[in-house]
């Protein structure tokens, strides 16, 4: 099968932390199947002189792994007439798209994150004749606020041949919108028990440089508003008198919701933390095991998620993990032998259950296994079925449609 990829979100040379989860569902996926990405790069003219290093020029083609990655320019306004971003991303996909079916005639489009991917790809199924899958995340519940873009939204998952959801929660969202539950299916994300292991603490840390006799959480991800690094800080100081050794590392930069870097460190100057809080930046995918196997304790206050696929990465380093009751958190930390949970909004809940967290003897065989059984193979194989019952359902329903380019 001959699959090709759509996504307003995945890592290029520029930005390689941009939408790891995209790429490790897909890839994994390649193992299966011949894929292509088209994964357009957001473009306006003289946003350089707005923002100085914002929307980074990429290169049009990029192999990454043996698999081709297409960036071609989405015109895309900034901050205003965002409801016109999928017909614009259509548009600007569709000619990479055209050019690129003619030597690899794929069987179905599947994208990521129902605006404006979802959109755009469905247009394309249109244009092409291909049956669209398209995968809810986390910002469905955001956009579908907006009355235009929520027509949008719902106009797209209507018109895909299925619908995937990586939580219960982004299900419920959904069929929020008139989007029939027997068309969605829930597959979680998984997490690649070779990449992310555990290996001893103290040795991860000397070579780190980072203290050995401190207790560490640990946060990751984009440094913005809604990952909720400033509600840790906020109660920081609090912690550190049940738990005097303590210590934040930051791991993670700048993303294309922002960068909350200044205000950050800005709030650790404001509460005397200079001593107690690490900022790490941003640091390859692949060397995340190091950084979570050095660490005590997973803490992630976020104000909005699908499915993190981070929470899986630190349990498989045998991490607990503490985090917001919000999206498909409660899905994916469930139960409290692998974590704790607390209100968004709940300053006291959250500093009550990190020091509970720290103090805790885990167990963390457990914690790994929980990981384990998570692990990319399965769902991969759940996500081909789907694939392959979508594409022959659509060739029976549609033979006319299914045209050979």
């Amino acid at each position: 099968m001959k699959i090709l990829v759509v996504t307003s979100v995945f890592p290029n040379l520029k930005q390689p932390g941009l939408g790891v989860f995209v790429k490790e569902r897909m890839f994994n996926v390649s193992r299966h199947s011949e894929i292509k990405v088209v994964a357009p790069v957001p473009w306006f003219p003289f946003i350089g002189l707005i923002k100085k290093g914002y929307r980074p020029r990429v290169d049009h083609l990029e192999i990454q792994d043996g698999i081709e990655v297409y960036h071609p320019r989405f015109f895309n306004f900034p901050g205003f007439l965002k409801s016109l971003d999928g017909f614009f991303f259509f548009l600007s996909i569709a000619y990479t798209v055209w050019k690129l079916r003619r030597r690899f005639d794929f069987d179905v489009i599947d994208a990521h994150f129902a605006y404006p991917d979802g959109l755009g790809a469905v247009l394309l199924g249109r244009l092409f004749k291909r049956p669209v899958t398209v995968t809810v995340r986390g910002t469905i519940g955001k956009l579908s606020r907006y009355p235009l873009r929520r027509m949008q939204i719902r106009y797209a998952l209507k018109k895909a041949a299925r619908v995937f959801s990586v939580c219960e929660d982004l299900k419920e969202t959904a069929t929020g919108l008139g989007i029939p539950g027997s068309k969605i299916t829930v597959i979680e994300n998984g997490v690649d028990i070779e990449k992310f292991r555990p290996v001893d603490k103290l040795e991860a840390r000397r070579v780190l440089g980072l203290p050995l006799d401190r207790k560490i959480i640990i946060s990751i991800g984009g440094l913005v508003e809604r990952k909720g690094f400033h509600r840790v800080l906020s109660v920081l100081p609090e912690i550190k008198k049940a738990v005097p050794d303590v210590m934040y590392l930051i791991v993670g930069g700048a993303s294309v919701e922002g960068d909350y870097e200044h205000a950050l460190r800005k709030m650790v100057r404001g509460l005397n933390l200079e001593e107690d809080v690490v900022f790490a930046g941003p640091r390859p995918h692949d060397e995340l095991y190091r950084w979570l196997s050095a660490s005590d304790l997973f803490c992630l206050a976020t104000s909005n998620e699908g499915w993190a696929n981070v929470f899986l990465e630190a349990f498989a380093c045998g991490l607990p993990v503490v985090t917001t009751r919000v999206g498909g958190n409660f899905e994916v930390v469930s139960s409290d032998n692998y974590g704790l949970l607390f209100d968004l909004g709940d300053e006291n809940g959250m500093k009550e259950a990190v020091i509970k967290a720290l103090k805790k003897e885990w167990d963390t065989k457990m914690i790994i296994n929980y990981a384990r059984e998570n692990a990319w193979d399965g769902k991969v194989k759940k996500l081909c079925r789907e694939f392959e019952e979508t594409v022959n359902f659509y060739r029976r329903s549609a033979p006319d449609k299914a045209v050979t380019g």
